[in-house]
């Protein structure tokens, strides 16, 4: 009987997998995507930037603790390319606020063909300034930050914004709705609010231009400040 309980038990702890070729592998609970990755190939697991599980874009860090459908996402398809490009837009950021450390920080997605991020800084950027924006970011992905996400309360989210005077983060955390979980992404230095997915580290961004500079009424109202948005793309091939 023991013997029994005790294969149940290892039972009740394995989950199967189904992947994009309908092929079903069992792990143990609490695996993450990447080292599913690693289990089928190094060079999947060189290649994967995100996950898609039950048709959800999810990190390669994320924790598998039940059955699930996984595919995992190249730059070719659209939720690894999301996510790298989201990544890029990170990584702006956090050359804007080593160069410029007074600019807060307003929102940054990726979008069709790239990426962009809205600033409140006190200068106009010029030519000049992207091309050293982009001198930081190269600096940046060659140190190859690894991309952490972390939580926080509601109160503790709000009081670290406040503390790193970014009242835009700010305002738009007291805008979620009650109970919804406030997720962060830190690379080295560098935190922002942010729901992911991102890609795991830096240093997988192998090329990336940056653009234009236009400027943007915070949260597309008029009445609202005319911040600066930097747009940029990126790819994984020069």
């Amino acid at each position: 009987y023991k013997n029994g309980e005790k294969q149940l038990q290892e039972v009740d702890k394995m989950i199967k997998i189904t992947l994009k070729d309908g092929s079903i592998m069992e792990y143990n609970k609490g695996i993450t995507v990447m080292e599913v990755a690693e289990s089928i190939s190094k060079g999947l697991a060189k290649n994967a930037l995100a996950a898609e599980i039950d048709g959800e874009v999810k990190d390669l860090s994320f924790k598998l603790e039940k059955d699930c459908s996984l595919n995992l996402l190249k730059f070719e398809e659209e939720g690894g390319r999301l996510a790298y490009r989201h990544t890029t837009s990170h990584v702006l950021a956090q050359a804007v606020k080593r160069l410029f450390p007074n600019a807060r920080l307003a929102i940054g997605p990726a979008i069709e063909n790239g990426f962009y991020y809205d600033f409140d800084v006190d200068r106009t950027f010029t030519p000049e300034d992207l091309e050293k924006i982009e001198n930081e970011m190269k600096n940046i992905i060659k140190e190859n930050h690894k991309l952490e996400r972390f939580t926080l309360p509601r109160d503790e989210a709000i009081k670290f914004m406040k503390e790193n005077n970014e009242p835009y983060k700010e305002e738009l955390i007291r805008d979620l709705p009650e109970g919804a979980e406030i997720s962060f992404y830190k690379q080295g230095e560098f935190v922002d609010l942010c729901a992911g997915p991102h890609i795991p580290e830096t240093g997988k961004i192998k090329a990336f231009k940056l653009t234009q500079v236009a400027g943007a009424y915070w949260r597309g109202n008029e009445k609202n400040k005319m911040l600066q948005r930097i747009y940029g793309t990126s790819f994984a091939r020069q």
